[in-house]
C-alpha cells in the first residue's frame, strides 16, 4: 500500500535575493581562494630567498598528491554507496507514522539530491584529504626508505620496515577503516530516509537489497579487522606490557599467538557477513559478531592476562630477562650510547693524592668557568649595550676561540648585541621606526670564561660598538660583517633596501655626533623583493598591516625580512628535522653564523625504550636558556646535520654529520627525498668545525637514558637497584633537573689530556649521594661523541650537588658571610655549582654574584665557595678558595693575583694591589698579606658601588690584616718557604 502526502511549499524566493545570496557565496570563495593562494604563493617567495624552492615544491606536491589521492577515493566511495542505497530503495514504503514523517523530508529533498550528494562528497573529499595530506612524511619516508642494516631480534625484519613501512601500512589501514565506516554511516542514514531501514514499522525491518548492501560494508569492516591484527604482531615491537620497551614473554608466547588466531576468526567473520548476501538472514551476521567479540576477549585479552598473571609474575626476572636483554641492547643502539660510544670506569672519589698534588692538578687538568652564562647576561647588556634598544639573551653561549698562548683553544662566554623594539621609547614606537629604521643589531660581545676583572665585572675580549677585540683580530683583514639581521629577537618583520643614491634610513650604530647616530642600507641579498605592487598587497595581507601597501618607505628595490629567528629559519627549510633548543653564535671568516643542530628522530626502532623528547631534555634553564622540545614520543636519534643561518645574509645551509658514527640510514633517507637540500661534511667552511660542539638536548636525554642504561645485566636490570637520577639543580626552587655544562677538563680527572666536553653529575635512585659523573668529547675530532662515565664507590656515600649545596649554605662559617654579602637590599645570585673530576676525588665551585637594588644594577662577581672531601671553602677569589678547600697554603703566591688588564670596552677599574712577598717569607705573612689584599680589593669595589656600610667593614678588616702583617714581619723567623705552584695563567677575579 502506497500512501501521499502534501509536497512542502517552500517560501517564494525573488531573484534578487537569489543574486545577492549567489554573490556572497562567490565572495566567501574567493575571499578563501585568495587566502590559500597568499599563504602559498609569499610561502614560495620565502624559499626561493633561500634557495629551498624544491623543498616547497616537493612537499607541497606530495601533500596535494595525498589530498587527492585519499580525499578522491573516499568521496568516490562514500558517494557511490550513497547512491547503491539509493537506487535499493523500495519502490512501495508500508503505511506507517514513521513513514509519513520522513516523506515530507524526502519530498523537501527531492529536488536537490543531486546538489547534496555532490555537496556532502565535496565535504568528505576535503575532510579526509586534509587529513591524509597531513602524512607527507610517512608517505616521504616509505618511498624512499633506506636500510639499517639491522635485523629486529623476533620477527627478523630490517629495522627499516618499523621505521617506514609500517607507519605507511597503519596510515592505510586507517584511511580503509574510515572509508568503510563513514560509508556505513552515509548507507545507514539513506536507508532509513528512503524506506529500506524500518525502525518503528511493524514487520521486517531491512528490505534484502538493503541488507545484503550492509552486510558487504561490516564483512569488509571486518575483512580490515583482520588486516589490523596483522599489523598488530608487528606492534608488539613497541609493547609496553612489560617492564621495557618491546615484546615481553607474555606478547611473544600468548599476544602473538593470539593475534594469529584472531586474523583467522576475523576472516571467518567476514566470510559470514558475505554469506548473507545468500541466506538473507541476520543469523550468520549475529553469529560472526557475537564470535569476533568473544574471540577478542578470550583470545585476544583473557588468555594473555592468565599467562602473565600465573606464569610470568611468579618468575618474571627470569622469564624476562631475554627480553630485557633486547631492549638494553636496543635501547644503546638507537640512542648512541653503545659500549664502544660509552667508556666506563671505576673511579675512587677519594684521592690517593696529597692535598698539595690535588690543588696543583685543578691548575692542570680544568679550565674552571668563573662566569655563568645564565647569570652574566644582565653584565653584559649594562656594560656592553650601550643603547636601551640593543639586548642580549637572556642566557650566553660558551664557544671555543685560539686566544690562549700558542693559539689554544679558551672558552668564552659570547653573545650577540640583538636589536630590541621593546628598549624604545614611547615617542619612539611607530611603524617607521619599527619596521624600516630598528631593523638589526650590531656584534657579539665576548669574555673569557675563567677570569673576570678585579671588579667582578667580566674579562672582555671581544667589545664595543664598533666591536674591536680578540675576535676581530682572529679574522681576515681584522674586519667582521657585524650586523645581525637574523636573530633570536630580530623584530617579526623589517623592510630594508633603497635605491641607488638614496639616503641611509636603517639606524646602523649609535654615535656622540650631533645627529646622534650612523645610518645604513641593506645589502646583503636576503629576504624577498617587495617592491611590486602585487607583493606588498601580499604581504600586507599576510601580516594584517595595510603600512606595507600604503608606505612611501617601500621602493622599488625594497626587500621584506622575516622568519628571523635561526631555529625557525632551519625549521622552515628542513621541516623533518629535529631541532636542538639552543642555537649559538659563531664569528669566522669576518661573518656571524648562527649554529643549530639537527636531530633526525623515530618512533620506529623496535625493542628501543620510548623516551619523550620534552621530558627528558627538561632542565631548570628550558624555556629560559633553550627551546622546550615537544613531547614527542621517540625511541632513536642521531645529531646528523649541523645548520648554520648568517646573520648578514640570512642564508640557510645544512651539512651532514657523522663524525666517528656510522651511516644515518634516516638521514640518507631525506635526503633521497629532498636531494641536494643537505651539503656534505666536506663543504663546511674553513674554521667551522672547530666552533661545533656536542648537542645539549641529546647529551640530556642521552644521561637521562644511561642513568638506567648503564646496568646490562637484565637481572640487576629487572630490581632497578642499580638505577641513578639526574641530580635535581641545588641553585633554583623545584625539583628540575640540574643543566648540563659545558667545560674543559680532562674526563677521568686527569690521566688523559684536558678536552672540550659536555658534563654532568649523576646522584643514586633514593637519595642524593654522587654515584658517577658523565661527560662527553664535544670537540670535534678522532674522540668527538665518546662518553666517559666514572661510576663512583656505592658504599663511599660521597654528597652529590643539593647536598653539596645545603652543606654550603648551613655552613657555620659561610652562612654569616653570605648574610653579610646580602646586606643594604643587595642580592646574592648564586651561579652555576659546577661538578668536576680531580685526582682522584670530586670538585664542586659556585661562583657568587651580588646585584644592588635598583634598576640599572647587575650582577658583579664577587666571591666563591669551593669543596671537595668534606671541606668547605668561602674566599674572594677562585685559588684562594682552592687553597682553602684543599687544606694547602702559599701555593697561590699573593692570595690575590695580579688583575687581568682590562680589555677595550671592559670595566676599568681602579685601586693598587699590595706587591708580592719575595720568597722566602713565612706562612704566617703570605697569610696576612693576602687577608690585607682581599680586604683593600673588597674595600675598592664597595665604595665604587656605593656600598658605604660594606666598605667601612672592609676598611677594619684592612687595619687588622695590616696589624697581622706587622706582627708576623717583626717575628724574625724565617723558615724554609713552604712548596709553592705557578700560579693560573689567566687570574679569575
Amino acid at each position: 500500500m502506497t500512501f501521499s502526502v502534501p509536497r512542502p511549499q517552500l517560501p517564494h524566493v525573488t531573484s534578487r535575493v537569489r543574486i545577492a545570496v549567489a554573490v556572497v557565496i562567490a565572495l566567501v570563495i574567493l575571499l578563501i581562494i585568495w587566502a590559500v593562494f597568499a599563504a602559498q604563493y609569499t610561502d614560495l617567495l620565502w624559499f626561493r630567498s633561500v634557495g629551498y624552492s624544491s623543498v616547497f615544491s616537493r612537499r607541497l606536491v606530495t601533500e596535494l598528491l595525498l589530498f587527492f589521492v585519499f580525499g578522491t577515493v573516499l568521496a568516490a566511495v562514500v558517494a557511490a554507496n550513497i547512491v547503491v542505497a539509493y537506487r535499493l530503495r523500495p519502490p512501495f514504503r508500508p503505511v506507517s507514522q514513521e513513514q509519513q514523517q520522513l516523506e515530507r523530508y524526502r519530498q523537501l529533498l527531492h529536488p536537490y539530491r543531486a546538489w547534496l550528494l555532490a555537496a556532502i562528497a565535496v565535504l568528505i573529499g576535503i575532510i579526509s584529504g586534509s587529513s591524509a595530506s597531513r602524512h607527507w612524511g610517512t608517505w616521504l619516508l616509505w618511498r624512499n626508505g633506506q636500510s639499517f642494516g639491522i635485523s629486529d631480534q623476533q620477527f627478523h625484519r630490517d629495522v627499516s620496515y618499523f621505521a617506514f613501512t609500517y607507519p605507511m601500512q597503519r596510515f592505510v589501514l586507517g584511511m580503509l577503516f574510515a572509508m568503510v565506516a563513514v560509508s556505513l554511516i552515509a548507507v545507514l542514514v539513506t536507508a532509513y530516509l528512503y524506506g529500506s531501514l524500518r525502525i518503528q514499522t511493524p514487520g521486517a525491518k531491512w528490505t534484502p537489497a538493503g541488507r545484503v548492501h550492509v552486510s558487504v560494508l561490516l564483512g569488509a569492516f571486518v575483512l580490515l579487522k583482520a588486516a589490523a591484527y596483522w599489523l598488530d604482531r608487528y606492534g608488539l615491537a613497541f609493547s609496553g606490557r612489560g617492564i621495557v620497551t618491546g615484546p615481553s614473554y607474555t606478547d611473544v608466547h600468548a599476544v602473538l599467538p593470539a593475534k594469529e588466531i584472531l586474523v583467522f576468526v576475523a576472516i571467518i567473520c567476514a566470510l559470514l557477513f558475505f554469506a548473507n548476501v545468500y541466506t538473507r538472514n541476520w543469523m550468520l551476521p549475529a553469529v560472526a559478531f557475537g564470535l569476533m567479540v568473544i574471540s577478542a576477549i578470550v583470545i585476544g585479552g583473557l588468555y594473555p592476562a592468565l599467562i602473565q598473571h600465573f606464569k610470568v609474575a611468579p618468575s618474571a626476572q627470569d622469564l624476562e630477562a631475554k627480553y630485557i636483554q633486547r631492549n638494553i641492547n636496543a635501547t644503546r643502539q638507537a640512542y648512541g650510547i653503545t659500549n664502544a660510544a660509552v667508556h666506563t670506569q671505576n673511579y675512587p672519589g677519594i684521592s690517593p693524592k696529597t692535598s698539595a698534588q690535588q690543588r696543583k692538578a685543578v691548575d692542570a687538568d680544568v679550565q674552571l668557568r668563573v662566569l655563568d652564562p645564565n647569570v652574566v647576561s644582565q653584565t653584559f647588556e649594562q656594560l656592553q649595550q650601550q643603547r636601551s634598544f640593543y639586548k642580549f639573551e637572556n642566557t650566553l653561549d660558551v664557544d671555543r676561540y685560539p686566544t690562549g698562548k700558542n693559539g689554544s683553544l679558551d672558552d668564552v662566554v659570547i653573545g650577540t648585541r640583538e636589536i630590541a623594539l621593546s628598549g624604545l621609547q614611547p615617542n619612539q614606537r611607530n611603524w617607521i621606526n619599527e619596521h624600516l629604521v630598528y631593523t638589526h643589531g650590531f656584534g657579539v660581545v665576548a669574555a673569557q670564561a675563567d677570569s673576570a676583572q678585579t671588579d667582578g665585572s667580566p674579562d672582555f675580549i671581544e667589545s664595543d660598538l664598533p666591536p674591536t677585540g680578540a675576535l676581530t683580530s682572529l679574522q681576515p683583514n681584522h674586519q667582521i660583517q657585524n650586523r645581525i639581521y637574523f636573530g633570536a629577537n630580530s623584530p617579526n618583520y623589517s623592510i630594508v633596501g633603497a635605491r641607488p643614491g638614496a639616503k641611509p634610513r636603517e639606524l646602523d650604530l649609535p654615535t656622540d655626533t650631533a645627529i646622534g647616530q650612523r645610518n645604513n642600507t641593506y645589502s646583503g641579498g636576503g629576504g624577498v623583493p617587495i617592491g611590486s605592487f602585487f607583493h606588498k598587497l601580499l604581504y600586507a595581507w599576510k601580516f594584517k598591516d595595510k603600512n606595507i601597501l600604503l608606505s612611501s618607505g617601500v621602493n622599488s628595490a625594497s626587500h621584506i625580512l622575516y622568519i628571523r629567528d635561526p631555529r625557525a629559519r632551519v625549521a622552515k627549510v628542513a621541516p623533518w628535522l629535529t631541532l636542538d633548543g639552543d642555537p649559538y653564535p659563531v664569528v669566522i671568516n669576518g661573518q656571524i653564523l648562527w649554529v643549530v643542530d639537527g636531530y633526525t628522530t623515530s618512533a620506529g626502532f623496535p625493542y628501543s625504550e620510548k623516551e619523550s623528547l620534552g621530558t627528558s631534555t627538561k632542565t631548570s634553564l628550558t624555556g629560559a636558556a633553550s627551546a622546550a622540545q615537544s613531547n614527542a614520543t621517540i625511541n632513536y636519534i642521531r645529531n646528523s646535520v649541523k645548520a648554520t643561518v648568517n646573520a648578514y645574509t640570512g642564508q640557510v645551509n645544512l651539512y651532514a654529520w657523522q663524525q666517528n658514527t656510522a651511516r644515518d640510514p634516516i638521514l640518507a633517507t631525506w635526503e633521497k627525498a629532498f636531494p641536494g637540500v643537505v651539503k656534505p661534511q666536506s663543504a663546511m667552511p674553513p674554521g667551522l668545525i672547530e666552533h661545533l660542539r656536542y648537542p645539549e638536548d641529546l647529551f640530556n636525554l642521552q644521561r637521562t637514558l644511561l642513568a638506567h642504561y648503564h646496568v646490562t645485566d637484565p637481572h640487576s636490570f629487572y630490581n632497578g637497584t642499580e638505577f641513578w637520577n639526574v641530580s635535581f639543580d641545588p641553585t633554583v626552587l623545584g625539583n628540575v633537573p640540574q643543566p648540563s655544562y659545558y667545560l674543559t677538563l680532562s674526563p677521568d680527572g686527569g690521566t688523559t689530556p684536558q678536552v672540550f666536553s659536555l658534563t654532568s653529575p649523576l646522584v643514586s635512585l633514593s637519595r642524593r649521594n654522587l654515584t658517577a659523573y658523565l661527560s662527553v668529547n664535544s670537540q670535534p675530532g678522532p674522540g668527538y661523541g665518546h662518553f666517559t662515565l666514572l661510576t663512583l664507590p656505592a658504599n663511599a656515600g660521597l654528597a652529590g650537588p643539593g647536598q653539596v649545596q645545603n652543606e654550603l649554605d648551613s655552613n657555620t662559617t659561610i652562612s654569616p658571610q653570605l648574610t653579610l654579602l646580602g646586606q643594604g637590599g643587595s642580592n646574592v645570585i648564586k651561579g652555576n655549582l659546577l661538578t668536576v673530576p680531580v685526582a682522584g676525588t670530586m670538585l664542586y665551585v659556585e661562583p657568587l654574584y651580588v646585584q644592588a637594588s635598583g634598576g640599572q644594577a647587575f650582577p658583579v662577581l664577587r666571591e666563591f665557595l669551593a669543596y671537595s672531601n668534606g671541606s668547605a671553602a668561602y674566599q674572594s677569589t677562585l685559588p684562594t678558595a682552592l687553597d682553602q678547600v684543599f687544606g694547602v697554603n702559599g701555593l697561590t703566591p699573593a692570595g690575590v693575583q695580579t688583575p687581568t688588564p682590562p680589555s677595550k670596552g671592559g670595566s676599568q677599574t681602579g685601586g693598587s694591589t699590595t706587591p708580592p712577598p719575595p720568597g722566602g717569607t713565612s706562612p704566617t705573612l703570605q697569610q696576612a698579606i693576602a687577608a690585607a689584599q682581599a680586604a683593600e680589593a673588597r674595600a675598592q669595589a664597595d665604595l665604587r658601588r656605593g656600598a658605604f656600610a660594606a666598605y667601612g667593614r672592609d676598611e677594619r678588616a684592612l687595619q687588622q690584616a695590616l696589624a697581622g702583617i706587622a706582627a708576623a714581619a717583626g717575628s724574625g723567623t724565617h723558615p724554609t718557604p713552604a712548596a709553592t705552584s705557578t700560579p693560573a695563567a689567566t687570574p679569575t677575579h
